[in-house]
C-alpha cells in the first residue's frame, strides 16, 4: 500500500517539512499495545517504540503517539523501528481518563469524522449522545449519529427515536441500520470517503465490531454477545486500531466506553448546546448560572417548553464537569511547570559544578 491509502496528503507533507523530518521514514500508527506501537509505512508494517528523548520531553501522555498519528521513524530491523517524532495533529479526540487522576486520554488522532454508535434497545441515551457531541465539537471532528440493531424494533419506534434525537440535536446526520438484515448499511457506506479517517465511539455491545466486519467486507473483528446477567456488552475490542475498509475509508475502532468524561477546551460544550448559550445572552445577570436566578432567559425557555428540561439538566452537569476538569488541568500544569524548572535548575548546577 502507498501512504495515500492511509490518508496521507499535502497537509501532512507540509507539516513534516515544517518539522524538518524529511530524512526519516513516515508512517501512521495503526495500533497501540501498552507503550508499543504498530506503524504502517510504505515499506511495510513495523513494531515500534518511542525514543528516550521523546519519552523524557513529553509533558503528559497526550504527547505520546496515539492511533491515527503520523510519525517520523527509523527502521533498524525487518520488523522493528524507533519513533523519533509525532507529526502535529490536525484533530485529537480525547476524554478524561477513567479514574481519579483527571488526566486527558487521547482516543484517536487525525480524525475527520466520528461515528457515534448507539443501539436502539438498552443502550439508547440522549445524554450520552450529547457527551459524544461535545467531545467531537471540542475536537473539530464532524459527528455522524448511527443507530444500530434496528431489527429489534418496529418502524414506528425507529421513527420516534430519530425524531427525539432531531428535536434535541440539530444539524447532525442520523442513520439507522441493522447488521442482521443489512438495512441502512448502504447509506452509511455511501457516506464513507476514500482516504478519510472515521472513529467509532460507543459503549460495549452496540454492534461496533459487527459493523466493522460489514463495512470492511470480511471478518476483521471478533464479535460477542450481550451479557444476560448485567444486560451490558462485553469488551470484544481490547485495544485501539486503524482498519482500511473495502471502499478505501479508514476506520479507528475503540474498546467500548462506559465513562465519557468531557475535556472541553475549545468551545465544544457551547457548540453542542448552542441554543442554551444563545439564550443566556438575554439573562439579567452576566454571571447567571441558569439554576435559580430571577431574570434567567434559559430557565424561562425551559418553563415555556422552548428548551428540553433534560437537555438543560445535562448542560448544567457537563458544564460543572468541564469546570472541574479545567481547574484540575491548571493545577496539574502548574506542578509540571514547577517540576520542569526544578529539573532545569538541577542540570544548570550540575554543569556549573563540572566547570569548576
Amino acid at each position: 500500500m502507498i501512504l495515500e491509502d492511509f490518508g496521507y496528503n499535502q497537509r501532512i507533507e507540509a507539516l513534516r517539512a515544517g518539522q524538518q523530518l524529511n530524512t526519516f521514514e513516515l508512517g501512521r500508527v495503526i495500533s497501540e499495545h501498552k507503550g508499543r506501537y504498530t506503524v504502517r509505512c510504505e515499506k511495510g508494517i513495523f513494531d515500534a517504540e518511542i525514543t528516550g528523548n521523546l519519552r523524557f520531553s513529553a509533558l503528559s501522555r497526550e504527547d505520546y503517539p496515539a492511533v491515527g498519528d503520523w510519525v517520523a521513524l527509523n527502521i533498524y530491523e525487518p520488523d522493528f523501528s524507533i519513533i523519533h517524532s509525532v507529526i502535529p495533529r490536525f484533530s485529537t479526540i480525547a476524554r478524561q481518563a477513567p479514574g481519579a487522576k483527571r488526566a486527558l486520554q487521547v482516543i484517536a488522532a487525525n480524525v475527520d469524522y466520528a461515528l457515534l454508535i448507539q443501539a436502539v434497545d438498552r443502550d439508547f441515551n440522549l445524554n450520552r449522545l450529547e457527551r459524544y457531541l461535545t467531545i467531537c465539537n471540542s475536537s473539530r471532528v464532524n459527528p455522524i449519529i448511527v443507530l444500530t440493531k434496528t431489527d429489534l424494533i418496529g418502524e414506528t419506534a425507529k421513527t420516534a427515536l430519530i425524531s427525539r434525537i432531531k428535536e434535541r440535536i440539530n444539524d447532525v446526520p442520523v442513520l439507522a441500520l441493522s447488521n442482521v438484515t443489512g438495512n441502512g448499511l448502504d447509506e452509511l457506506t455511501r457516506l464513507i470517503e476514500k482516504g478519510k479517517t472515521y472513529c467509532l465511539l460507543g459503549s460495549s455491545g452496540v454492534g461496533k465490531s459487527t459493523l466493522i466486519n460489514s463495512l470492511s467486507g470480511k471478518q476483521t473483528m471478533s464479535t460477542g454477545a450481550i451479557c444476560q446477567h448485567s444486560n451490558r456488552g462485553r469488551h470484544v475490542t481490547s485495544h485501539r486500531q486503524l482498519i482500511v475498509l473495502e471502499n478505501g475509508g479508514l476506520l479507528i475502532d475503540n474498546p467500548g466506553m462506559r465513562e465519557v468524561g468531557v475535556v472541553d477546551t475549545n468551545q465544544g460544550l457551547e457548540t453542542t448546546f448552542d441554543d442554551i448559550v444563545r439564550l443566556s445572552e438575554n439573562c439579567k445577570f452576566s454571571d447567571c448560572t441558569h439554576t435559580i436566578e430571577a431574570g434567567c432567559a434559559v430557565l424561562k425557555a425551559v418553563e415555556n417548553g422552548t428548551i428540553d428540561p433534560a437537555a438543560h439538566e445535562n448542560y448544567l452537569k457537563l458544564e460543572k464537569e468541564k469546570a472541574f476538569f479545567e481547574t484540575s488541568l491548571i493545577e496539574r500544569k502548574k506542578k509540571e511547570k514547577m517540576f520542569g524548572k526544578t529539573v532545569k535548575d538541577y542540570y544548570k548546577k550540575k554543569v556549573k559544578g563540572k566547570e569548576q
